[in-house]
């Protein structure tokens, strides 16, 4: 029997007739054709995605080598351009394969500028040239007006300064200034003569932030040069550029009657030692307690019994500017100074 078997077996390999269960078929079945169209199909259809992906990896690996090419052709030209500079010694802009952006990208950074995003006659590779020529204009001013980093300047006006102070003379005598604390501020001029608040104000912060500035000279020489001291230096520096608008309102006397009643009582407080309630007219000033803290004062188109309690002194005027926001930060800096420098005498007038 199982002679016969492999007899059947050898016949049908010799004729490729395809066996259907174990048993010789001498018809093909229309489902057995499919099945064996379904197969063909499928292995044309996986020598052809072979074939593009090895295409596709061909493709890959050539653009590979082309970037690796461009890559080596900029450092090429970059070490030249750095071995040889410019006679004059000046700036010069960036060689086109340093500097290659997209034409949206300079379109879009000549547009930021103000600048006209296209000359009469000027190609693509000029105008980049233009851009990369007013960036380095730019990077050498020092009075930049966009997208500066105030903190950062002020660290370097820190270290000028540091510069400066060690090559002047220290034997100079400095004149005593008034203090701080001295010349306190009454609050019932708030209700009976505003106007006579505004150069007590100017004047109270103006010592303050002399005072601050003081601090930070008079501190040794080791502890200016560390880390922290110069960011302490920094924020010294900073306070006292955001603060010049709240200076200039104080002088025009141009300050809104509850921002002006408010400043007044944070230096009240601040001069009587009492910075928990100067803290406490910090927070008033700035994130305010009205149940609408974000300046709505009309909720409905009708007369509410609670309309009073939303009032415009009580909203939030660190929300109206970046400008506020700024100087009013500032105050609570000036506080946290005035804190370390005259501690009170009560523990419970700290600010948490």
């Amino acid at each position: 029997m199982d002679a016969l078997k492999a007899e059947i077996a050898n016949k049908r390999k010799a004729l490729e007739i395809p066996a259907v269960d174990g048993r010789p078929a001498k018809y093909m079945r229309r489902g057995e054709l499919e099945r064996l169209k379904e197969e063909q199909e499928r292995k044309a259809r996986e020598e052809e995605e072979a074939k593009r992906r090895q295409e596709k990896e061909r493709e890959e690996r050539e653009r590979e080598e082309e970037r690796r090419r461009k890559e080596a052709k900029k450092s090429n030209a970059l070490r030249r351009s750095t071995a040889s500079p410019h006679p004059e010694g000046g700036a010069s802009p960036a060689p086109e394969s340093t500097f290659n952006i997209s034409n949206e990208e300079t379109v879009r950074r000549l547009r930021a500028k103000g600048q006209p995003i296209r000359l009469f006659g000027e190609s693509d590779k000029e105008r980049r040239l233009r851009l990369r020529a007013l960036e380095l204009i730019e990077e050498k001013d020092h009075e930049r007006h966009g997208g500066q980093n105030d903190f950062k300047k002020a660290l370097e006006d820190v270290d000028k300064h540091t510069q400066e102070e060690a090559a002047r003379d220290k034997g100079k005598k400095k004149d005593k200034e008034a203090s701080l604390m001295s010349d306190v501020l009454d609050l019932e001029l708030v209700k009976t003569d505003p106007d006579k608040l505004y150069p007590i104000i100017y004047y109270a912060l103006k010592r303050a932030l002399k005072e601050w500035e003081q601090w930070m000279d008079d501190r040794p020489e080791h502890v200016k040069r560390t880390t922290q001291g110069k960011l302490a230096a920094a924020t010294q520096r900073q306070s006292a550029e955001y603060l010049k608008p709240l200076f200039k309102l104080l002088r025009t006397r141009n300050l809104q009657a509850d921002v002006l009643a408010r400043i007044a009582e944070i230096v009240h407080h601040m001069q009587m030692r009492r910075y928990s309630s100067a803290n406490d007219s910090y927070l008033r000033l700035s994130i305010g307690n009205a149940p609408w803290p974000i300046g709505v004062t009309m909720v409905g188109i009708h007369e509410r019994s609670a309309r009073e309690k939303i009032s415009t002194d009580q909203v939030a005027h660190v929300l109206n500017d970046e400008v506020s926001r700024k100087y009013i930060q500032s105050l609570k800096r000036i506080l946290t100074f005035a804190q370390t420098k005259y501690p009170p005498s009560d523990p419970t007038q700290l600010m948490g």
